[in-house]
This record gives structure tokens, sequence and C-alpha cells, in this order.
């Protein structure tokens, strides 16, 4: 609605010209602004930020209540510790076994050795033989079933760790940082409110470089191009007019109908096309204010 009034305003000024302007287009400067929002939701234990600041990106401006999301990382925590407590240690686990095929296959050999002397029975060896059978047999399955098990605690704890990260993600956003270099524009919230997920807390803007959206016809394309050096006259109101070079930054690639509050050097045209001009701010420029565009 704001920005509605403001177009309704430079129809007035860009009307108050003569019949054949001496611009080719006029609209209202702007900015990029961000809109810095939760992404958690908790009471908000301390918020720095004031209106007119200035900010650098990543710069921490609040921080939001962390308790509950860091009892529950400890939990999980607790529970990874616990879980890789239970893994079981195969080799020791199996060792017994080992030993036991190791000596029945000792007493082969040497049962071997007494059968080829004539001085054993074959029986005595087939025992043995069948014994080292069903040890292999138990060593194989008891293998298989601790590997089983480990893999399984592998699973849980990979489901764990993830859940951890999680948290250290959510944490991490409790601490409100700003997303760019900036100028705070609007603060919606104060320290010791309660905030919810997508709950707006504060919006930043590149002031550096202000944008002037002026809207052309198609008549008038052929002379526009991507990184065109423009001339552009920003309106303070009365005698205060001030020239600056701008940039041609975006051309709209479809056309709408020519909005009421906006007047075109033909003022008989229905479509227009939507361009931004990047102006660079020696800090007199502000958000709202008129300007003209000359090609």
């Amino acid at each position: 609605m704001r920005n509605v009034y403001l177009l309704i305003g430079a129809a007035l000024v860009c009307g108050a010209c003569s019949d054949e302007p001496e611009y080719d287009a006029c609209g209202i400067f702007e900015a990029e602004e961000i809109l810095i929002s939760s992404q958690v939701t908790g009471e908000l234990l301390q918020f720095d930020a004031s209106e007119g600041m200035k900010v650098e990106k990543g710069m921490v401006l609040g921080q939001i209540d962390t308790v509950q999301l860091y009892l529950q990382k400890v939990q999980l925590e607790a529970q990874l510790k616990s879980l890789e407590s239970s893994r079981p240690d195969i080799e020791s686990q199996v060792a017994a076994v080992r030993t036991q095929i190791r000596t029945l296959n000792s007493e082969k050999s040497r049962v071997e050795k007494l059968i080829a002397k004539g001085a054993a029975p074959q029986k005595q060896l087939d025992d043995i033989n069948n014994q080292i059978a069903v040890l292999e047999d138990q060593l194989a399955a008891q293998q298989t079933s601790l590997e089983r098990n480990s893999s399984a605690i592998d699973y849980n704890a990979s489901a764990l760790n993830a859940q951890i990260a999680l948290l250290e993600n959510q944490l991490e956003k409790c601490r409100i940082k700003s997303p760019a270099e900036g100028t705070v524009l609007a603060k919606y919230v104060n320290a010791g409110e309660l905030v919810t997920i997508g709950a707006p807390l504060m919006k930043v803007a590149d002031l550096s470089r202000m944008y002037l959206r002026a809207y052309f016809t198609s008549d008038q394309l052929s002379k526009i191009s991507l990184g065109q050096e423009v001339d552009v006259t920003a309106d303070f109101g009365g005698d205060q007019q001030y020239e600056y070079k701008g940039t041609v930054v975006w051309i709209s690639d479809e056309s709408e109908f020519t909005p009421k509050s906006i007047q075109t050097r033909d003022s008989r045209s229905n479509l227009v096309y939507a361009v931004k001009i990047a102006v660079e701010n020696d800090g007199r420029l502000k958000a709202g204010i008129y300007g003209e565009v000359n090609l």
C-alpha cells in the first residue's frame, strides 16, 4: 500500500511537467530489502538491532532461547555414548572358539602321525574332524550374529548423529545474524518477546546502491540495453534536484499495462516494460524519492 501511495505521488510529480516531458521515464527509488524472519520458536533473550544501525554480513544481532534444544542435544549424545558402549568386541568374543579349533588342529596332526604308524584308529581322526567342522560352523554363526549387531549399532548411531546435527543446526539458527551488509530499516520485535518460526524480526537493505524502477514503452526498448549508462535526476521537492549516473541492470521480459500512477513519454501507451536502474548512493538518496530518466 505504501508503494501505491508513492507511485501516485510520482504520477503527480511527473504529470506536473508539460505535455512533452523532457525525461523519457520516471519512477521512484527503491532499495533491495531483506526481511529477516525467525527460523525457530522461543523467547528472544537478546536483540541489539536498532533502526538506522549499520550492520556487517554475518554480524550477530540477537539470541533466541536455546535451553530446550541444548538439553535435547545432551540427551541424544548420552544415548549415542550408551549405544557405542554396547558395541560387541567380535574378536574377543570368538577368541575361545578359535582357540578350541587351533587345539583340535594340533591334535589332528598328532593323530594323523599315529595313524600313519598304525598306532591309532581312523575313527579317532574322524571324530576330531567332526569336532572341528562343528566349531567352524559355530564360529561362522557367531561372527555373523556379532557383525549384524555391530551393523545395527552403526545404523542407530547414524540416526542419532543426524538428530544431533539437526539440533546443532537449530541451535545455530537461534543466533540472529545479518545476511548482508547494510542498514537496519525496521525492527519488529524486542528482547523478551516470544517469536515463532517465520515471524519477521527486522528488515535490512544495502543503501549504498539504490534502484530506480521506471517504465518504458516498447518503442523505447530499442534504445535500452543491459549495462547501459543513463542520466538519472532525483527530485527531492522544490528546487532540490540532483543528477546521477545510472546503469540499467534489469529489463522485464514481459510487458504489463501502464500503472495508473506512472506517466510515460507517450501517455497513450497501454503496454510498458519495467526497467531497474542502479545508482550509487551518495547518502542523499532514500527509498520513495522520485526520479526521472534520460536515455
